[in-house]
């Protein structure tokens, strides 16, 4: 079998999966919403999920070279942090912060991968063990058991790290500021930075707006009840697999 193959039957079995599990009207059977967060707001998180973070394969070749550029400044950040220090505005504005805000920042953008790093794992498992496609809900749950429970934690842990910075309305609009003077600099200097490059940060901040966008829908208070009931439906599923 071949990975590309593979990859892309993992992709479409994973999307399946997300497009079952959060349905509205089997979600309020088991467990206990408020009112406020109703069948849109159910409908806007599974769509966001499937936008942004599990596109289907036509976006994904889009995104490839973006998603690939933003992994190297994952694991480099050094290049970005040196054009952020540039800025006399950004280190007036946030001084001695800046530091963390960035890490912030690369923090987000790291949770918001974790869900390719997921489906890569999958694909491993896949081929490692010559279960072929297609890949439908049993047998994605079945690969899933196959990994390390530690793999699959860090999924979780990075699920929740994403929505947990996105909800943090002062943090977020800092990173979302940093990340547009780095697009807006970016661009001033084609003969070093690639327009893939530039593309690969536009995705992170189209992802953290969209993702802040779909929770200021909400109050507060409905906002962690949101983030905690995408946690407890993740965990839920991790047991109900690991239990049958």
């Amino acid at each position: 079998m071949k990975r590309s193959k593979v990859l892309e039957k993992i992709i479409k079995g994973y999307r399946n999966v997300i497009l079952e599990r959060y349905q509205y009207k089997s979600l309020i059977e088991e467990y206990p919403l408020p009112t406020t967060i109703n069948k849109d707001i159910v409908n806007g998180l599974r769509n966001y999920f499937l936008t942004y973070v599990y596109p289907d394969l036509k976006r994904r070749e889009e995104l490839n070279e973006a998603f690939n550029t933003l992994d190297a400044f994952i694991k480099q950040p050094e290049k970005l942090f040196n054009i952020v220090l540039e800025s006399f505005k950004l280190l007036f504005t946030h001084g001695k912060h800046l530091p963390k805000i960035f890490s912030a920042g690369l923090k987000a953008m790291k949770s918001f991968r974790g869900a390719t790093k997921f489906e890569n794992a999958l694909v491993d498992i896949a081929l490692h063990k010559k279960i072929k496609p297609p890949y439908k809900t049993d047998k994605i749950n079945e690969l899933i058991k196959l990994l390390p429970y530690s793999e699959i934690e860090e999924f979780v842990l990075s699920t929740e790290a994403f929505f947990n910075i996105v909800h943090d309305k002062i943090l977020v609009e800092k990173i979302k500021e940093i990340i547009a003077f780095l697009i807006k600099k970016m661009k001033n200097k084609p003969n070093v930075f690639s327009k893939k490059e530039v593309n690969g940060l536009q995705l992170a901040l189209t992802t953290i707006s969209e993702g802040e966008k779909m929770l200021n829908k909400l109050t507060e208070k409905d906002q962690k009840i949101l983030i905690e009931f995408v946690i407890q439906i993740e965990n839920d599923n991790l047991k109900n697999i690991f239990n049958n």
